[in-house]
């Protein structure tokens, strides 16, 4: 299932305005400037995927109904099958499949990612709960704050997310699975 992007900014307006929350209070929430916020839901800028998991929970819906428009539907169990998982293309060089998409009121988030090399380092990100990484193929570099950790197929980090940090391809295309929990830390 391949994400429309551009819809993801429309979503997350239309929910605010149905909740009735001024931009002014999302965008205090969420710790970004008015400006910056409304960039967001215009689609003139990215909205980083720390920052819509922070949204879905400001707005109380699943990180899925931000990505896809629809709610999940699964509480027993969901299956994905092989390439199957919903793929969402954030950032140049990034791409995000998410494993457990349709799986409703989950904990955490497994999500593939594949990165590819690119000629500047990542913005670091943070946010709450906790993050693991394990490298499927490749080499990946882990940036944590000032700390940048090379992992390579088989290798695998859990850290604290709260600390900046952003992931890069080293010498040649690499993937990862990452599980993010989305707890306050």
């Amino acid at each position: 299932m391949q994400m429309d992007l551009t819809s993801i900014p429309a979503r997350v307006k239309e929910l605010r305005e149905i909740l009735d929350i001024e931009a002014t209070e999302m965008a205090d929430k969420l710790g970004v400037t008015l400006i910056n916020y409304i960039a967001y839901e215009s689609g003139e800028q990215d909205i980083p995927i720390s920052t819509l998991y922070e949204i879905a929970s400001i707005l109380g819906v699943d990180f899925t109904t931000l990505l896809t428009g629809r709610t999940p539907k699964m509480n027993t169990y969901s299956v994905v099958r092989n390439g199957q998982g919903a793929k969402v293309e954030r950032y140049p060089g990034y791409n995000y499949t998410s494993l457990c998409y349709n799986f409703k009121g989950r904990e955490m988030e497994p999500m593939v990612v594949q990165l590819m090399p690119e000629d500047e380092r990542p913005a670091l990100v943070s946010h709450g709960g906790q993050e693991f990484n394990y490298v499927l193929s490749g080499k990946v570099c882990v940036t944590i704050g000032k700390k940048d950790i090379v992992l390579e197929q088989g290798d695998c980090l859990y850290f604290d997310p709260m600390i900046p940090h952003g992931q890069s391809a080293v010498d040649g295309p690499a993937s990862f699975l990452t599980v993010i929990t989305e707890g306050k830390n």
